[in-house]
């Protein structure tokens, strides 16, 4: 799903809330993406990953207490504290677009995705004015924040999966979304990104799991779209799409 922005010869990174070894074990990005580039959600190894670059934070996982032994929980650290580390990031890297998590944390609602989404809002108002986090570097304002999201009509398959499994499934309203994207040309790539979490696709509630015990047209149906909402930034306007290649006033 990164080849179309990293083949255009874009820089992308991605932040990630844990520490690396957390990561082996599961998937709770937040992510930066370098210019012109709307990035995905899904961050798996750096190989799957074809070049972009990760960041770790180093901080416990909200439902895996050996994530990060005696690390705090990404849900639980400071707020301040998290988004400064947030901010510095965004003015090192000087990103045009950022993608996070929705409010509700994406489908399943977990709690380090819910935080991501405040903490990613509020570093990118706080990364453009200079008077706050001075330590962090010269203030930068991105050009456009998404959040990745599944709205309520979009569900299709996936939401039968889930609740079989016991799992809460939570949507957004349809008119929160802003656009659909079809990412079919990638989508081998995207699923040997999310192949790369092999303990993902052990036991049967993980949904990289669920997804490879069905068969490839419905997993590829699943997989097909993904959904994005546009946040208003102070220095908005039209952006070069990495979807489209023209320009987005959305």
């Amino acid at each position: 799903m990164r080849d179309p922005a990293l083949a255009k010869g874009l820089r992308e990174i991605s932040i990630a809330p844990l520490r690396a070894e957390a990561l082996r074990e599961t998937n709770h990005p937040d992510q930066v993406s370098g210019r012109n580039v709307s990035a995905q959600v899904k961050t798996p190894t750096a190989e799957a990953m074809n070049g972009a670059r990760q960041r770790m934070l180093g901080y416990g996982d909200a439902r895996n207490e050996s994530s990060a032994p005696g690390r705090t929980r990404w849900c639980d650290v400071p707020p301040d504290e998290a988004v400064a580390q947030v901010v510095t990031h965004i003015r090192r890297f000087r990103p045009d677009v950022i993608v996070t998590h929705d409010a509700l944390g994406q489908l399943t609602g977990h709690p380090d995705h819910r935080r991501t989404h405040q903490v990613t809002l509020l570093a990118v108002e706080a990364a453009g004015i200079a008077h706050l986090h001075q330590e962090a570097g010269e203030p930068w304002q991105p050009r456009a924040l998404y959040a990745a999201t599944h709205p309520q009509s979009g569900i299709g398959d996936l939401g039968p999966l889930l609740r079989e499994v016991g799992k809460t499934l939570l949507a957004m309203p349809d008119e929160y979304v802003t656009a659909a994207v079809n990412v079919t040309e990638w989508l081998d790539r995207k699923w040997r990104a999310i192949c790369s979490h092999s303990s993902q696709l052990e036991g049967e509630r993980p949904l990289p799991a669920l997804l490879s015990r069905v068969d490839t047209e419905m997993r590829d149906s699943i997989l097909a779209t993904e959904y994005f909402t546009r946040f208003s930034l102070p220095t908005g306007g039209p952006v070069a799409s990495a979807f489209t290649g023209g320009p987005s006033s959305r």
